[in-house]
């Protein structure tokens, strides 16, 4: 073998470390949390959240003294955010176990929620989801999972853009809320939220609109997180990440449901859709505009 060949061997042994050093270099830049602290703190009744998995994973608690909470450290605008959760099993009514983002705002808040309605046993678990934008809200829809949200994790997620926001559960859409500016209506759009969670007691309106009341008899209540996502623009963070196309969650497939999503959603708004506040006459003699367009 040539000095010259030898010196070549060298060169591409090297670039090729090179090359395998800096993909595993961003692969541990975008690697997933790897514990709940790295991008959560508790906000509410640190002794009722308990880590699981060297961190990984969380317990909630709602017992006669308290439930608690948590929130992200950052604040996001546009994104995705997805969890998997774990339910209250058994006799969970009155109880609500909620995932949400919020602007932490009062007078023109946006919010985006999941809330869990506790169930009697043996009765399905609904989960209602609302949207607020501009301080508006009042858009509650609620479906009855089609699962025991309580056997096992399931992924609920929420998908923001400017085009439209989706909730989805194990990637099934369960609501779209489209960007109707056009027509007059807010869209959650210049406010970054945090992403939040609680388990709390509300049995004054969660379960059969208050007429079952929470049984302390069977407390205290638990559910269980983990695999926290985040993918989105913090702020404060980059400049102009918000509004840079680049972004996959404002690629042409998620600016709106691809033909096997709008599939799916039909399906879950067609069998398993319990409230509609679109088809809410009493409330809304006049059907709200975002409504227009159907499913």
């Amino acid at each position: 073998m040539t000095y010259s060949s030898t010196i070549f061997r060298t060169n591409i042994i090297v670039t090729l470390f090179t090359v395998e050093f800096v993909i595993l270099l961003l692969s541990v830049a975008n690697a997933k949390p790897a514990t709940f602290l790295q991008d959560f703190r508790t906000t509410w009744s640190d002794s009722h959240i308990k880590q699981l998995d060297g961190g990984k994973g969380i317990q909630l608690l709602l017992d006669q003294n308290s439930g608690c909470g948590f929130a992200s450290k950052s604040k996001y605008l546009f994104g995705r955010v997805s969890m998997k959760i774990k339910l209250i099993p058994g006799d969970s009514a009155g109880t609500v176990t909620a995932f949400y983002m919020n602007s932490d705002t009062d007078q023109v808040r946006d919010e985006l929620d999941f809330e869990f309605l506790g169930n009697r046993t043996g009765q399905p678990y609904s989960v209602q989801t609302n949207v607020y934008a501009h301080g508006k809200g009042d858009r509650e829809q609620r479906v009855n999972l089609w699962f025991d949200p309580a056997a096992d994790f399931h992924v609920y997620s929420i998908l923001w853009n400017h085009h439209q926001v989706v909730f989805s559960v194990d990637e099934v859409p369960i609501r779209v809320y489209k960007n109707n500016e056009a027509k007059g209506v807010p869209f959650p759009k210049f406010q970054p939220m945090g992403i939040y969670s609680t388990l709390w007691e509300a049995d004054d309106w969660a379960t059969r609109g208050g007429l079952e009341k929470i049984d302390w008899s069977k407390a205290p209540f638990y559910a269980y997180y983990k695999d926290f996502d985040i993918e989105g623009c913090p702020k404060p963070g980059p400049s102009g990440c918000e509004s840079n196309p680049a972004n996959w969650w404002e690629g042409s497939g998620y600016q709106q449901l691809d033909a096997m999503a709008s599939r799916r959603y039909r399906w879950v708004r067609m069998n398993h859709m319990v409230y509609d506040y679109c088809t809410d006459k009493p409330r809304y003699p006049v059907t709200p505009a975002e409504c227009m367009d159907g499913i």
